[in-house]
């Protein structure tokens, strides 16, 4: 079996985090093959992030081209397919995002290989590419069986795998010439532009403290807002809660919403259906408070308060101010 293939998401001098994570899962789905997990990174000026990666990687696979400096699906595609058809990898991870969904089916259409989207677990089984997909909102995981294929593209969920600790793994490097021998001018990057984010970013807060409609009303927020501001943090919520227009739809974690990662997150009235579990399980650390000792949220915190948020906020705002 040839190594396993996991594209390397950049944009504006960084690699995005869906990065690492799909690094983690190609190691796990490599290891018991006996292959390893190789990144493979297209760009321009992009040693700094090959020696990053190979902290990272068993292997990592650079492309260099001008035309490489800002992703164009076209370009990318052009060059991948030529990497596949020379190492033949069993599978090729790409992140199910902007950037992977407008790469991920024409470059399955040009391999003939079977493509699986927004997964959130991969497995080979008896040479086959088994997915787990969340459907109908979330309510549901479905387990696909994929039809036998000499190679597999799968598009991974942000925000499901963790991306682990850097290493010393200092796998090799290996530079590969560009198959763009010239200019192609069917789609042109102009410019990117950042999504306008008003308000606080949540998906940069170390510390939140999410509301779900288990505190009963929007009456009880600014309590809970000055709680998350003493902590050092910011206030989000769970769908339902921008549904009823208690909070607005930027500061909603979920699937429909943002994925987060802080450091601490605490959730209050949150029952944790998978909608909301799925965009902050890779929480540092999971505080959760519910008076439903039955609550799904218990299964995946840290740590957990059965009792009314009513009684153990003062406590809490109390225990921030000593802090400070």
């Amino acid at each position: 079996m040839g190594e396993i293939f996991v594209l390397v998401e950049h944009r504006q001098g960084k690699i995005r985090d869906i990065t690492y994570e799909m690094l983690q899962l190609g190691e796990r789905l490599a290891s018991p093959q006996g292959t390893l997990s190789t990144a493979v990174l297209l760009g321009h000026n992009v040693k700094n992030f090959a020696e990053e990666l190979t902290t990272k990687a068993s292997k990592v696979l650079v492309v260099e081209d001008a035309q490489l400096e800002h992703f164009n699906s076209v370009h990318y595609q052009k060059v991948l397919s030529s990497l596949i058809a020379k190492y033949q990898p069993p599978l090729t991870l790409i992140g199910h995002t902007a950037f992977g969904m407008d790469l991920a089916p024409s470059l399955a259409v040009e391999m003939e290989f079977p493509l699986v989207t927004d997964c959130i677990d991969l497995s080979f089984e008896e040479s086959r590419l088994k997915a787990v997909r969340s459907i109908y909102g979330g309510k549901v995981n479905a387990k696909v069986s994929l039809k036998e294929s000499k190679g597999y593209v799968a598009t991974v969920r942000p925000g499901v795998f963790s991306p682990g600790a850097p290493g010393e793994k200092k796998g090799g490097m290996v530079m590969e010439p560009s198959p763009l021998q010239e200019m192609i001018d069917v789609k042109k990057f102009i410019e990117y532009i950042e999504a306008p984010i008003t308000g606080e970013d949540i998906t940069q807060a170390e510390i939140i403290v999410s509301v779900g409609q288990g505190i009963g009303g929007p009456e009880h927020i600014p309590m809970i807002e000055e709680v998350a501001k003493s902590l050092g943090g910011v206030i989000a919520c769970s769908r339902p809660v921008v549904d009823r227009n208690w909070l607005p739809k930027e500061r909603q974690v979920g699937i429909s919403g943002k994925t987060v990662k802080p450091k601490v997150y605490i959730a209050i009235g949150i029952s944790g259906a998978f909608q909301h579990v799925t965009a902050m399980q890779g929480s540092d650390t999971i505080i959760a408070i519910n008076k439903d000792a039955r609550a799904p949220i218990f299964g995946v915190a840290d740590y957990g308060i059965v009792d009314d948020f009513q009684n153990v906020i003062p406590i809490l705002k109390e225990k921030a101010k000593g802090m400070k």
